[in-house]
């Protein structure tokens, strides 16, 4: 029997995953998440074999949660299921050594089939996902542009970036403006959404 977790926070998405799995012969839902932070101590409680987790939701994000489950509880394997393919979220699920990455729109039948790889310890991760990642160019961002960007992302100023990590403000400027030229994007907004997508940030 494999048990399973279900961390989603759409209700009716949460519920109806919950019942198809269920009808499985093979399959236990012992567990089920509404939030990222609520992933970890479940596990820690139930010992699940897989984690089904959604990237969005409150608390902590998926991937945030997947890589704290692996250094916590490494028994349990991780399968993220997402209703956005973007390949930067498949790079941050590998080095959170996520098992699987499927996408929401995906069969019912192709996710159980997923599931059962998963647990026999396969990794699993949507064919058209895989193949963008593998077309995404390398980051061409230094570690400190790629750092003032996700500030800038998360709503900071220049100038309380600057104060953040004691640069001066022409010097939070220069690498934002470079980020966005080495980006190729029209501003530092278009910069942090391109790079985020890439899994630059």
């Amino acid at each position: 029997m494999i048990k399973i977790m279900v961390a989603e926070d759409v209700r009716i998405l949460r519920d109806t995953l919950v019942a198809v799995l269920q009808l499985e012969d093979d399959m236990d839902v012992v567990a089920t998440a509404a939030a990222g932070d609520e992933v970890v101590p479940l596990a820690l409680e139930h010992h699940p074999d897989v984690a089904i987790l959604d990237i969005d939701m409150p608390g902590i994000d998926g991937l945030t949660a997947a890589a704290e489950l692996s250094r916590r509880l490494p028994a349990c394997r991780t399968l993220i299921l997402t209703g956005m393919g973007k390949p930067g979220h498949l790079r941050r699920a590998m080095a959170a050594h996520v098992r699987g990455f499927m996408i929401k729109d995906a069969p019912a039948e192709q996710l159980i089939d997923a599931i059962r790889r998963v647990a026999a310890g396969e990794r699993v991760v949507d064919p058209q996902l895989a193949l963008a990642a593998l077309e995404v160019v390398e980051n061409p961002l230094s570690p400190r542009e790629a750092e003032i960007l996700k500030l800038h992302a998360a709503g900071s100023s220049a100038t309380e970036i600057a104060a953040q990590l004691y640069l001066s403000y022409g010097t939070v400027r220069n690498y934002l403006a470079s980020a966005v030229a080495k980006i190729g994007a029209r501003n530092r907004v278009d910069a942090a959404r391109i790079a985020a997508d890439a899994g630059w940030l």
